[in-house]
């Protein structure tokens, strides 16, 4: 149903966004009868992600032929190639929340109009919650105004985040992050759908976001949600140029200025000395969790996960798709010393 307080732009994104809603809430309902396939190991595509994409597409472009599409699963497939006015679809964020029967999914529609994102809809469909925003006209969730939270002090505050979950994702560093923030922090949340944390942070749930390697479609929407409720988004270092950067930072503005400093160290875009610092906090906290292992020996800080059976032990079939095995990393130690067996803290957002 539309709604004449909102910009007709977003009703379409809204009535896109229910219509998607309704595909995954009945798909939920066996979920176990879904087919699964693995774009890369610990990221999951789903027969719904497709279908919920189709219907977005064709009820957006329905409305707005001569408009852009940039969608999770499709790219740029449909739509306009050079228009102005961009649709970024992601049409299941929190895949492998989904298939696990873990509710904590939504689908996100942003419109960027000359890369700036102007209207944003994010739709929890099973909790029938929806976030929509307008730039300049506010943020809501449902029929209420969304406020980011008012807390000052770090120390009271609750984050959200999302751990590696890629080949090749740099695990030893988020454990330094981690340990820079949670004795600072009330405390860290994972929950496994970006854009729904960003939407979580608008309306005050939790204090503060961010996470490494995401794409445009996992932020857009949810970026325009914090700043239209009164939160600063940007990259690690502070920088409001993030939304192709792949990594945010999200959090009512004192929070905000008390977080980057802790975390624009660990961001691409940190200068020489700053990565310095971080190269040695990193040792420094992995040498304390493995005080037998000499960090001299240049420790890899990166880990590879080890790919999943075509079946599991569930009987759960997974297809996987053609993608190239990453490469075999190792880990070099002293002869005279005994491997631990590694603990994989790797987790899927099925972004």
């Amino acid at each position: 149903m539309s709604s004449p307080n909102l910009h007709p732009m977003l009703n379409v994104a809204v009535k896109a966004a229910r219509a998607a809603g309704a595909i995954i809430n009945r798909a939920a309902l066996d979920v176990e009868a879904v087919r699964i396939s693995q774009k890369q190991v610990n990221d999951f595509v789903t027969e719904v992600d497709h279908a919920s994409e189709k219907v977005i597409i064709e009820t957006l472009l329905a409305a707005y032929p001569g408009h852009g599409i940039l969608a999770e699963e499709s790219g740029s497939e449909y739509g306009a190639k050079d228009s102005e006015f961009v649709w970024i679809i992601d049409p299941l964020d929190g895949t492998t929340n989904f298939i696990h029967g873990f509710p904590v999914y939504c689908v996100s529609i942003a419109l960027a109009v000359r890369g700036k994102v102007e209207q944003a809809c994010i739709y929890d469909p099973s909790r029938n919650d929806l976030f929509t925003a307008t730039k300049g006209r506010g943020a809501y969730m449902n029929d209420r105004r969304l406020r980011v939270s008012k807390r000052t002090r770090l120390n009271e505050c609750l984050l959200s985040t999302g751990f590696p979950f890629r080949t090749g994702d740099n695990f030893k560093q988020y454990l330094a992050i981690m340990a820079d923030l949670m004795p600072r922090t009330a405390g860290l949340r994972r929950p496994g759908a970006a854009a729904l944390d960003l939407a979580y942070v608008a309306a005050g749930f939790t204090d503060g976001f961010f996470e490494t390697g995401l794409s445009p479609w996992d932020v857009a929407a949810g970026s325009l949600l914090v700043t239209e409720a009164g939160g600063l988004v940007g990259n690690l270092t502070g920088e409001p140029e993030f939304l192709d950067q792949r990594e945010c930072l999200a959090a009512a503005p004192r929070i905000y200025g008390q977080l980057v400093p802790l975390l624009s160290k660990y961001s691409k875009f940190a200068g020489v000395d700053e990565k310095m610092r971080a190269s040695d906090r990193v040792r420094a906290v992995s040498a304390a969790a493995n005080p037998d292992v000499d960090e001299s020996v240049d420790l890899y800080a990166r880990s590879t996960v080890a790919d999943f059976e075509s079946s599991g032990s569930d009987g759960v079939s997974v297809e996987h798709a053609a993608v190239a095995p990453a490469p075999r990393k190792l880990t070099r130690i002293k002869r005279d010393v005994a491997a631990a067996p590694f603990n994989d803290p790797a987790d899927s957002t099925g972004k």
